[in-house]
């Protein structure tokens, strides 16, 4: 996700001020951080923990999207591959969560 906010951000988003472009790119980097943190956690409750705030984070960056489109700094069709790859990555951490701690587990 990382990879893909950056292209956006140095491409159609280059030099715009707004907070949500700032957002974005910190809850980008926030979840492959989060990833390689808690894979490095011996207790399941920790791996848990920062594997919910990578999923956390994809979701600040759905939301992040949808006020730049909003402002209309970018258009519905300059977010869908991004929304795409956001869905996949909170189903791929919530299945990783309810595996380590069994199903349920998420509220």
């Amino acid at each position: 996700m990382s990879s893909w906010a950056g292209e956006l951000l140095d491409g159609p988003l280059a030099g715009s001020r707004h907070a949500a472009c700032k957002h974005l790119d910190d809850a980008s980097q926030s979840i492959a951080n989060n990833l390689a943190e808690g894979n490095g956690k011996r207790s399941l409750p920790d791996r848990c923990r920062y594997l919910d705030i990578a999923r956390g984070s994809a979701l600040e960056c759905a939301a992040c999207l949808d006020a730049l489109v909003a402002r209309r700094k970018l258009s519905p069709d300059q977010v869908t591959p991004g929304k795409r790859l956001l869905r996949r990555i909170v189903s791929m951490l919530t299945k990783m969560v309810e595996k380590l701690l069994g199903p349920g587990t998420l509220g």
